[in-house]
């Protein structure tokens, strides 16, 4: 799966119904990141799951705004060093090996999972269901890619 360099997060989510209009919340670790806040509009990719029957991929223009009660995100001069611990770096490092089940297929072809904190992980040459043992080959801080080095079977 080819993911563009300009891609700010990435995460996994339901359409929600409320108040008559159709919501995809954004996880509050988009935002304490710094990458997105509340102040600017965005483009928003919205992939099909492997489970779905729907349109395939869809891009559109979504718009935030901020309310008086939501909290504004600190910047990241505001960040103190416990903030900027372990929890907001990616919780996989390159050369890493994991076993995964693959939750998903990408637009792509591509297995994706998921680890701590929902950090997406994309998989090449995997299938959904599959359990496999991967290698981090590349690690961004909101997604990290893996190739497959043992097929697992599901019974080990």
């Amino acid at each position: 799966m080819k993911i563009s360099e300009r891609l700010l997060c990435l995460f996994s989510g339901q359409i929600e119904e409320r108040d008559g209009s159709y919501v995809i919340e954004v996880p509050e670790q988009e935002l304490q990141l710094g990458d997105i806040d509340e102040e600017h509009s965005y483009r928003v990719a919205v992939l099909q799951s492997a489970t779905d029957t729907t349109e395939q991929t869809e891009s559109t223009s979504t718009s935030t705004s901020t309310s008086a009660a939501a909290p504004k995100p600190e910047s990241t001069a505001d960040r103190t060093s416990t903030s900027t611990s372990d929890s907001l770096q990616p919780p996989v490092e390159e050369g890493e090996t994991r076993t995964v089940e693959i939750e998903d297929i990408g637009d792509q072809g591509d297995g994706i999972t998921r680890v701590e904190r929902g950090y997406v992980v994309i998989v090449s040459d995997a299938d959904k269901g599959e359990r496999v043992r991967i290698e981090i080959t590349q690690v961004q801080e909101n997604v990290a890619f893996a190739d497959v080095i043992e097929r697992i079977d599901y019974y080990e």
